[in-house]
């Protein structure tokens, strides 16, 4: 028998369901949804008494109760998590809700393992979900309160409660992922000296990748497998969202898809007889955030806590980059994707590929909770490839926050302990911050811009700039003229010259030049 502690945590079920054919008025509440994928990842462990030993469920907090833009009609439970173990008769101790972020089931796996490493939890089972897509069929049909539930309780609440904009970018309209992702993305392309066109096709190239993983994944929500030329040409089915980034660019949020994992200790997986061949280990973790919000970091197309976090992750695990097979970058824009590569020294192009799922825009993104199907699907791939090591990025809010897991089917050597994740926060937040102004008034140019569109047109623009005079970064949006938002996109107006003053509603507004 291999010498293991018998403390040291251990992946030993995992499961998911993607539901495109369901009817909307036949369509299962989320918990439901995620209670099926949970039984699916209690079954994969392969032994009858997995359910009696879990002292902990934990569900990452679903888009209708974290985004104004996400919010139902058809109510909510009182208790998620409870809501979803008490379908599968589980009597944990614990329930546990997130908060929100991308960046949350690795977040909580990473500290899973120190709890049950240090005694304090036996055996948890994460899970998170959304039946978005059902969820707007039934609202169209009037609906309201189906999926009130009060299981009772009250859950315990794990993560940073802060939203991730602040008042300033509210107020030009600039919470939503779709506005801040595009920004990043020509961020990017100012920073690798490309025009459009070339840029265009870099992306489409990119993130085609990602497109022909999912045709082959059945668990994938689109399995076209686009070109890069589909990708990148505009049409009416793949109209613009926020500039330079069409339809099919962005994460597939409306969608049915949920998933679990389970996780234990060594010596549990023992008494329980699960199969060794089911064995997953996390040999490296690290949790990190930029600064908080966009308008504060020093430029708008890196990221220092992933760079910081990856390397603290891999080298836990005591390897190094080229020694990993196995990837799934956070991909809800080809802007994180791009960053996340640059940052983890990782080439686009990697012969060893870059997502075992597809990603957000083509295998799903369910919310917060595409890293739990992320990491099931690296758990499938491990076990078929015995000892090869797999790399997780996870990304919260708007490349602020990150998590990270190394994982192998192979038993770390020693015990299982981890640096404070506050020492390395400590660090990031020592970084500098960009200048910054609310209140900008002169001569300006532009650091990057989005154009925002509706189904007839563009809708309003985001931009950053700089003052000429001090250098000091602002946010601004232009007027909201079809003709001046088409002049922007239009042309390449990165370093595009213009001036900047305070309107009557207190927004910021930029005027090309």
């Amino acid at each position: 028998m291999e010498q293991i502690d018998g403390r040291m945590p251990v992946l030993v079920g995992c499961g998911d369901v993607t539901d495109l054919d369901t009817p909307a008025e036949a369509g299962r509440s989320p918990y439901a949804l995620i209670a099926q994928a949970a039984g699916l990842a209690l079954r994969d462990c392969g032994v009858a008494g997995i359910g009696a030993v879990i002292d902990t469920v934990a569900m990452i907090r679903s888009f209708a109760d974290t985004s104004p833009r996400f919010a139902t009609t058809l109510g909510t439970s009182t208790n998620p998590p409870r809501s979803v173990a008490q379908r599968l008769g589980l009597q944990a101790g614990r329930h546990i809700y997130s908060y929100s972020g991308g960046n949350m089931p690795q977040y909580l796996l990473n500290l899973f393992a120190e709890e049950i490493a240090g005694g304090r939890m036996r055996a948890a089972l994460l899970c998170g979900g959304e039946a978005l897509r059902t969820q707007h069929g039934l609202e169209r049909t009037g609906a309201a309160g189906v999926w009130d539930e009060d299981p009772g309780g009250t859950p315990e609440l794990i993560g940073d409660p802060r939203r991730g904009w602040n008042d300033h970018e509210d107020l030009h309209r600039m919470r939503a992922a779709i506005v801040m992702y595009p920004l990043f993305e020509n961020a990017i392309r100012g920073a690798r000296g490309r025009g459009i066109e070339a840029h265009q096709r870099h992306i489409g190239e990119l993130m085609a990748r990602f497109a022909t993983v999912a045709a082959a994944n059945p668990l994938a929500t689109r399995r076209e497998g686009y070109t890069a030329e589909q990708l990148i040409t505009v049409n009416e089915r793949n109209r613009w969202i926020g500039y330079p980034y069409p339809r099919l660019m962005n994460a597939n949020a409306f969608i049915d898809q949920a998933a679990a994992v389970v996780m234990t200790n060594v010596a549990t997986a023992r008494e329980l007889s699960i199969a060794r061949d089911r064995w997953v280990f996390l040999h490296g973790c690290a949790d990190g955030h930029d600064h908080w919000y966009v308008g504060e970091r020093a430029d708008l197309h890196s990221s220092p806590a992933i760079r910081a976090a990856s390397r603290q992750a891999l080298a836990m695990a005591g390897k190094s980059l080229d020694q990993m097979q196995v990837f799934d970058l956070y991909s809800c824009f080809a802007s994180a994707v791009q960053i996340g590569c640059q940052e983890i020294g990782l080439a686009e192009d990697d012969a060893r590929g870059l997502t075992v799922t597809g990603g957000l825009p083509f295998f799903g993104g369910p919310g917060n909770n595409y890293v739990t199907h992320a990491i099931s699907g690296m758990m499938r791939r491990l076990r078929a490839q015995p000892g090869d090591f797999g790399l997780v990025t996870a990304n919260g809010n708007y490349v602020t926050k990150h998590s990270f897991g190394v994982y192998s089917t192979a038993a770390p050597a020693g015990p299982w302990r981890r640096e404070a994740p506050s020492a390395l926060q400590a660090r990031l937040d020592a970084l500098p911050k960009a200048p910054f102004t609310e209140s900008p008034e002169g001569a300006a140019t532009l650091e990057t811009y989005t154009v925002m569109h509706g189904r007839d047109g563009p809708d309003f623009a985001v931009v950053f700039g700089r003052l000429d005079a001090t250098g000091q970064r602002f946010i601004a949006n232009l007027p909201d003229e079809p003709a001046r938002l088409w002049d922007l996109q239009n042309r390449d107006s990165l370093g595009r010259p213009g001036r900047v003053q305070r309107a009557g509603d207190g927004r910021n507004i930029f005027v090309p030049h």
